[in-house]
């Protein structure tokens, strides 16, 4: 019995290794016969050796098919496909792993290795071998880093909602950029989990609807100064942010090159730098001028918050963040919190 068995992994293993250099080169059969055992030499260096006890027992093998000698192993044939399974692993949690496999039609033999198949074709003058491999199925890496691009449109909230046109801080939405640089690392947790983290860079544009007003930092705090003097062109204020985060995403689907994933998770950020920017039209002169003033005295040093994206396949993913806390110190200016609007973009 365990002759046998040995005898179909070796038959295995020699049409593999023969079918994968010469998947179209007929076999040629050339049988011995010695004291104790019989020994099939076919093309270049294949070789099957069969162990006998005795002559009776060489011709009671000459006499079977392969479906007697399974028929000897005890293996059950499926009948509802034809295919024996000669080979299977049964795993700890119970379930088993169908290895090697036969399905034997007529002058037609198919022999299946995991995800290699071999056809054996005796149907003509000499027998032909193909050899097949299935591509391999891609597994969900544990761990996975990738470089983002966060391109968005700010504005303020100011009591749980957005400032009035009549407010001078009043942000326009077009020309109010957020883009960041992100380095971000992905660890899987479970099917359709992962933790992502990651570290980048942020800078925060919120351009004013009225640009007639300039953002100047006085004595104790930040005022909105409407400039009369001049024709306002344009009135921004910016700030840079060196920022750190971590979501928890869910993937809702099977594919997700094709599903919907959701991440939420808090991030924290340390600013770099601020300032305010105010361009103006001088009667009498034909370019504009440019006023820049440092306004980072009264802007709060840390910004902390909750981010979402919503992700839809694998290349499409929006963002929003909040800010919990204000834009600017306490007193030092009106009570503002950031909120962000985006489109990530991954560098795969």
């Amino acid at each position: 019995m365990k002759k046998l068995v040995l005898l179909f992994a070796f038959l295995g293993c020699v049409f593999l290794a023969q079918a994968k250099t010469n998947p179209e080169t007929p076999l040629k059969t050339v049988i011995h016969t010695l004291k104790d055992s019989v020994v099939i030499e076919f093309g270049k260096a294949g070789r099957i050796v069969i162990m006998v006890e005795s002559i009776a027992d060489f011709e009671k093998l000459k006499g079977m098919n392969i479906n007697q000698i399974i028929g000897e192993l005890g293996i059950q044939e499926n009948k509802a496909t034809g295919e024996v399974t000669l080979v299977e692993v049964h795993k700890k949690d119970g379930t088993i792993k169908e290895v090697v496999k036969v399905l034997e039609n007529g002058a037609e033999t198919e022999v299946r290795v995991g995800r290699m198949r071999v056809y054996v074709d005796e149907s003509g003058e000499a027998t032909k071998v193909k050899f097949e491999t299935k591509p391999k199925k891609e597994k969900s890496s544990r761990y996975t880093n990738d470089f983002g691009v966060d391109l968005g449109i700010n504005s303020f909230l100011k009591n749980g909602s957005f400032p009035t046109s009549d407010q001078p801080y009043a942000s326009k939405g077009w020309g109010s950029w957020n883009v960041g640089l992100n380095w971000v690392g992905s660890q899987r947790l479970s099917d359709g989990l992962r933790w992502n983290f990651g570290l980048g860079f942020q800078w925060y544009n919120f351009k004013f609807e009225n640009r007639d007003f300039q953002a100047v930092r006085g004595r104790d705090e930040i005022s909105f100064v409407e400039r009369i003097d001049v024709t306002g062109v344009k009135s921004k204020l910016s700030a840079s942010y060196l920022t750190a985060m971590t979501l928890l995403e869910a993937n809702l689907g099977k594919n997700k090159d094709k599903g919907l994933t959701l991440a939420a998770g808090p991030y924290i950020g340390y600013r770099l730098g601020g300032r305010s920017k105010f361009v103006y039209e001088e009667s009498g002169r034909a370019l504009d001028r440019t006023e820049k003033i440092n306004t980072g005295l009264y802007l709060e040093n840390l910004r902390y918050g909750f981010r979402g994206e919503v992700g839809i396949g694998k290349h499409l993913t929006f963002f929003s963040t909040y800010d919990l806390n204000e834009l600017f110190q306490e007193g030092k200016g009106p009570s503002l919190n950031p909120i962000t609007f985006g489109i990530k973009l991954l560098n795969d």
